[in-house]
């Protein structure tokens, strides 16, 4: 199997896990997707420093992996055997739209094919595309969207791969049975024509208002219990408060507690299959608390996938 091409070795691994070169044996396995599809007169080069971001919001915490952690009742990682890497960033470029999707794509497809978790930190939105089809010939998935956009657009500035259509071009793979979508709110880039297209395909779509007034209840009720889940989270579903570090803010979000508890119990229903967390904005994080935000969202996906493989045995 050759190896994914990386950018780089960077000094500081996502908490809890270690570089590696290949996924090798890898129970879950980060890598970087600093750019994902370009639309002309967007930059996209917004995103490119999200992974390192994200990766040293948590040093500090780093040599106190084996503390307790009240979140889980118990150490983050449990189980000294869970393997956990991080194969550095992919080797993208800003207006490499192809060649970013064939690196994203293979990588997703080297941590499958070693019977791992691969969790890809953004890039903006248009990165999980690659990431969802990198899951052909896996078993069936569902795709739990927690964002506050749909992303149905069919194109968008005459890109249909771009970060407006993430919903659109998943619906359209044969391996995807079920997409929910958590959190959307305001005014976003679907059209009437968009929210009837992903109705009528069958799209269980949860606005956050919704969430907000009858719980996340709502959310993992459309789980199948011991399906397969990728959860694609993009940041801006939390609220302007606790993430003002995204391209496109906006109030009425989900609160910390109420995507990592959507998070915990998708993890007591289904396998966590694969993760993918898009749109952060560095260079908006002043003073760094939503740079720990995110990461520590990736924190709760690490311990959940460490403790279902602990109980796979």
């Amino acid at each position: 199997m050759k190896k994914p091409a990386t950018a780089s070795r960077r000094s500081i691994p996502f908490m809890g896990t270690r570089f590696a070169k290949t996924p090798k044996g890898a129970d879950l396995a980060v890598f970087g997707a600093p750019h994902g599809t370009p639309y002309k007169g967007i930059d996209n080069r917004i995103h490119q420093k999200a992974p390192d971001a994200i990766r040293a919001a948590m040093h500090i915490d780093a040599p106190w992996i084996g503390h307790w952690d009240y979140d889980f009742d118990g150490p983050l990682l449990p189980d000294p055997g869970f393997m956990a890497v991080d194969l550095g960033n992919l080797a993208t470029k800003s207006a490499a739209g192809k060649a970013n999707r064939q690196l994203i794509e293979k990588t997703t497809r080297s941590i499958l094919s070693e019977g791992g978790v691969p969790v890809m930190f953004g890039g903006d939105d248009s990165v999980p595309i690659p990431f969802l089809a990198g899951f052909t010939g896996q078993p069936p998935v569902t795709i739990l969207q927690i964002d506050a956009h749909i992303d149905w657009r069919d194109e968008r500035l005459g890109e249909r791969i771009g970060f407006s259509s993430t919903m659109r071009r998943a619906s359209e793979m044969d391996h995807v049975w079920r997409i929910v979508q958590a959190g959307a709110r305001g005014i976003g880039s679907a059209r009437p024509e968009e929210v009837e297209a992903a109705r009528h395909w069958g799209a269980r779509i949860i606005p956050g208002k919704t969430i907000h007034h009858s719980g996340i209840g709502t959310v993992l009720d459309q789980i199948e219990p011991d399906s397969d889940c990728v959860i694609c989270l993009d940041l801006d579903v939390l609220d302007s408060s606790v993430m003002p570090a995204v391209a496109y803010p906006s109030p009425g979000g989900l609160s910390f507690m109420q995507v990592t508890d959507i998070i915990a119990g998708v993890a007591a229903k289904a396998r966590l299959a694969g993760f993918a967390m898009v749109e952060f904005v560095p260079a908006r994080d002043a003073n760094g608390t939503a740079a720990v935000t995110a990461a520590r969202i990736a924190c709760h996906v690490l311990g959940h996938v460490a403790r279902q493989r602990a109980h796979k045995g």
